[in-house]
């Protein structure tokens, strides 16, 4: 039986630097006309509770004095980081994992997918990439009740995959703390040195400075 692999995408599989950081970047100065750097972005994420980028920009919106109400705050992100036709900075991603990284996975391992993107922009964007690449389930957003640090993405890949070995790689405290949740061994994903302390009170079982070390810490 294959274990199976199990992916957070963004700080993962995709750098986004230039698309969800910069969109949540630009939407906080538009309402608020304040603009703030990526490291703050990290300091809030680091808190855990802001896996979902709406959330988090909302929540500085409001700290900077300005509620322009949680809805206009997800219509003005989508525009940006979407676009009118998907021509957003969606299209900014950059592909993290080297050729054939993948495939050498696939042969040992089910690859699945658990995001807090939904699955239709997750596809967009794996589709851009690796078209052929199978992911087998993809969990985002709209398939959990409750969003990471939750487990229940998790537990639903574990349901169809019963009895096979697990691990989840993920670029956030709410990642390891989902892993945790779910019973999961978690591997981390950064070199923050914040991050890193995060990821060890979490018991991450490795840690890995990008996608492509992940063989190295694999059985």
């Amino acid at each position: 039986m294959k274990g199976v692999l199990v992916f957070d995408m963004d700080g993962v599989l995709v750098e986004v630097g230039d698309s969800y950081r910069e969109t949540i970047i630009r939407t906080i100065e538009h309402f608020t006309g304040r603009r703030v750097t990526r490291e703050f972005i990290q300091e809030i994420k680091n808190q855990g509770g802001f896996n979902d980028d709406f959330v988090l920009s909302h929540k500085v919106c409001r700290d900077f004095g300005v509620d322009p109400g949680y809805q206009q705050v997800v219509d003005y992100f989508q525009g940006i980081f979407l676009g009118k036709n998907h021509d957003g900075l969606i299209l900014r991603e950059r592909w993290m994992p080297s050729n054939g990284l993948l495939d050498r996975l696939a042969g040992r391992w089910r690859l699945a997918i658990f995001t807090g993107r939904t699955r239709a922009e997750a596809r967009l964007t794996l589709d851009r990439f690796v078209p052929q690449m199978v992911f087998d389930p993809i969990i985002g957003n709209q398939e959990v009740e409750n969003p990471k640090p939750a487990p229940d993405g998790l537990l639903k890949i574990r349901a169809e995959c019963p009895g096979a070995p697990a691990f989840y790689l993920g670029d956030t405290v709410d990642d390891a703390r989902s892993a945790r949740a779910a019973g999961v061994p978690f591997i981390g994903v950064g070199s923050d040195k914040t991050l890193l302390d995060l990821f060890a009170r979490e018991n991450a079982q490795a840690v890995i400075a990008n996608i492509n070390e992940l063989e190295r810490v694999l059985p």
